[in-house]
């Protein structure tokens, strides 16, 4: 049974940017527990939600109908809380409410966990930037991200259908998420041999 209690995170802490929060909302969503985050992105030159948090917000509220407080432009304290994932064909456009190249790589990655563990297969389309600055590209998640994800059991099958640079975005990354029981362990200690640069 989850822990229904509010746990309440800082979103200063370390480096204070999106990524605590977008890990807040994939473990919140996966594990049922509601959040508190608080100091949204507070270390950055703006601070509280810009357009990629928000969509990252609102994939994470419609793939389990979460109760969400805060969920705006420049917010900077969010309570997300949760109910049963479900499985679906969905869309999310990070530059729906204004004009924005936010990753949609990041949102993939939020919606990510929470789907692998769904009773079905999901299929994603997100659009926004695929190449944007301070983010991983869509071509990193799909030959590295998701191949390691790979060996640990999960199959994923992401196509990128067209490119989104800064300032404007215009791109989209198409995924489809089958479900695992669970993940396969596995060590990487061993770095492999350089092939070429």
């Amino acid at each position: 049974m989850a822990n229904t209690e509010l746990l309440r995170i800082d979103g200063s802490f370390g480096e204070g940017g999106g990524q605590i929060l977008r890990t807040s909302l994939s473990l919140s969503t996966l594990l049922g527990r509601p959040v508190e985050v608080v100091n949204i992105r507070k270390n950055r030159k703006f601070p509280g939600l810009m357009p990629q948090h928000l969509t990252a917000v609102k994939a994470c509220q419609t793939i389990c109908e979460a109760k969400v407080v805060g969920a705006e432009i420049n917010s900077e304290r969010l309570e997300f809380n949760p109910g049963k994932i479900r499985y679906g064909n969905y869309t999310w456009d990070v530059a729906e409410s204004k004009k924005s190249a936010g990753a949609a790589a990041l949102v993939l990655q939020t919606v990510l966990l929470p789907l692998l563990f769904a009773r079905n297969e999901s299929n994603l389309t997100i659009k926004g930037g695929t190449h944007v600055p301070w983010s991983p590209p869509a071509t990193y998640l799909k030959q590295v991200f998701l191949p390691v994800l790979g060996l640990m059991g999960c199959q994923t099958f992401m196509k990128i259908n067209r490119w989104g640079w800064y300032p404007e975005g215009g791109g989209e990354i198409t995924c489809r998420i089958r479900p695992v029981d669970k993940l396969q362990p596995r060590q990487f200690a061993d770095r492999g041999k350089l092939l070429k640069l």
